[in-house]
């Protein structure tokens, strides 16, 4: 059979394109021929396979960009093959073919996940244009995949990323413990990454915990609501209580259960929680059967526990049961060199299939690093999905971020503006003034008030610090809290 050769496709030249494409066709004329027209208009490596499981065998021997199946075959249709490689989660594109009747098997193939479809005989030309489509997509695809493969491999422990030597070791500790069956509590700012610690945790030791990971935020719920959350209750033993439910507890058996924000369980509940801790077993609300448990427990708060403990609002028994292991994650503002690979993973996290992620610019790149971010790594995250969102030509700027953040710029450069009808020695007053305020203030956040370290991280004298922080009426205790 002739190949009929299309005319070239006018318009911009484009880089060959050098991916691998598989034919699956059981017609041998027609099956030679889309390779010829592959070869010789877009010079690219073609192979065949006269059915699906041929095909099957070849991507699973060889990686390919591109498989252009026939739907009706022997041994294994073109959907089986398609379900085949959704099941396998083979990163290959599929473009299905199929005769004037077999539309409707079509459509129902792009559900599926096919990328698209061409009518038997298809148009030479339509045909060597959506291939090349196809590829290209599926180069930006592989692309990303890449990137997060390279960005996992290099900073990520158990899905956690980071750069920073004090994260690292948190992640060295969770190694140490996973083997364990030990009560952990995680402290830490909001939005820090408490639960993604507590999921790290969880995953280190799957082996040896197989069961699920049960979450429950335990501000969330009043106290009535808690105690069914958490141990279920019997059939009747409530209004509405119309059948038994097993409380998160029992959930997590031989598994692992995070208690976020546990600084918020009332005194009588903590009882509660205190005995499940001691003899790992309970009773649903409104029953009398002991049920038995083998759970990790992870705790997690933003408050310092020995403050509510010296206040009466926590028990100190339940504390120090709780406090065998204890995580202190930092703060993203004391660990800067994670704000470039978090922000690159959440570009690439926040791109649409098929696109190339947008890059940072050094002057965004720049406000983010010089940004305190109170609300931490879900602050950050939340700024990267609106700069993806705005940022249509594929580099963020500091004007995609918001307006809390990168209004800073214009602040800071507000505040260096030169004015003539003020003496030089006065502005200057000013500026060093504002400058000495933001640098003490930003130290005692990260000594947690403490005098002597912010004298050391300073250079000055402890008495100089307390002087300073007197004179521009810096509250200590605001950063103790933190």
């Amino acid at each position: 059979m002739t190949t009929e050769v299309p005319e070239p496709i006018t318009g911009p030249k484009e880089p060959a394109i050098s991916q691998r494409v598989l034919v699956v066709e059981d017609l041998e004329d027609t099956r030679v021929s889309q390779q010829q027209l592959l070869c010789l208009s877009l010079g690219l490596e073609v192979d065949t396979a006269e059915d699906g499981q041929a095909a099957l065998s070849m991507l699973l021997e060889r990686n390919y960009s591109l498989v252009i199946t026939d739907l009706r075959m022997p041994k294994l249709n073109g959907m089986k093959l398609i379900e085949e490689i959704n099941q396998r989660k083979l990163p290959v594109t599929v473009i299905v073919t199929t005769g004037h009747g077999g539309v409707n098997d079509a459509v129902n193939a792009m559900r599926m996940g096919a990328y698209d479809f061409l009518v038997k005989p298809p148009n030479p030309q339509h045909l060597c244009m959506l291939v090349q489509r196809a590829l290209r997509e599926r180069s930006l695809q592989d692309e990303v995949a890449s990137l997060r493969q390279e960005l996992g491999q290099r900073h990520s422990f158990q899905n956690v990323i980071s750069k920073s030597p004090r994260m690292h070791d948190v992640f060295e500790l969770i190694g140490q413990i996973a083997t364990t069956s030990s009560t952990v509590l995680v402290i830490g700012e909001t939005g820090s990454g408490k639960e993604q610690i507590a999921r790290a945790i969880h995953q280190a030791s799957a082996e040896q915990r197989p069961g699920a990971f049960v979450a429950i935020n335990c501000a969330a719920l009043p106290e009535t609501l808690l105690e069914s959350e958490l141990f279920g209750h019997e059939k009747g033993a409530f209004t509405g209580a119309t059948t038994q439910r097993k409380g998160r507890f029992e959930q997590a058996h031989k598994g692992t259960i995070f208690l976020d924000e546990i600084g918020d369980v009332p005194l009588a509940m903590q009882v509660k929680l205190l005995r499940v801790l001691q003899e790992r077993k309970f009773e649903r609300i409104g029953g009398t059967e002991t049920v038995e448990i083998d759970v990790r427990v992870v705790a997690a708060t933003h408050q310092a526990l020995e403050k509510l403990v010296k206040d009466g609002k926590f028990r100190e028994d339940l504390f120090y049961r709780l406090n065998v292991i204890r995580i202190d994650v930092p703060p993203l503002r004391d660990r800067p060199e994670d704000i470039p690979v978090l922000a690159s993973f959440f570009a690439q996290k926040f791109t649409r299939t098929g696109q190339t992620p947008p890059k940072l610019s050094p002057e965004a790149l720049q406000v983010l690093q010089g940004y305190s971010w109170p609300g931490n790594v879900r602050q950050l995250e939340n700024a990267l999905e609106r700069a993806c969102i705005t940022a249509r030509d594929g580099l963020i700027l500091p004007k995609h971020l918001p307006s809390d953040i990168s209004g800073l710029i214009s602040s800071s450069k507000q505040a260096m503006q030169v004015d003539l009808s003020r003496s030089l020695p006065e502005q200057l007053s000013e500026l060093v003034a504002s400058f000495e305020k933001r640098y003490l203030r930003k130290a005692l956040r990260r000594t947690r008030g403490h005098v002597g370290k912010t004298a050391k991280i300073s250079g000055l004298s402890r008495r100089s610090v307390t002087e300073k922080i007197g004179h521009y009426a810096i509250d200590k205790a605001e950063f103790k809290k933190d």
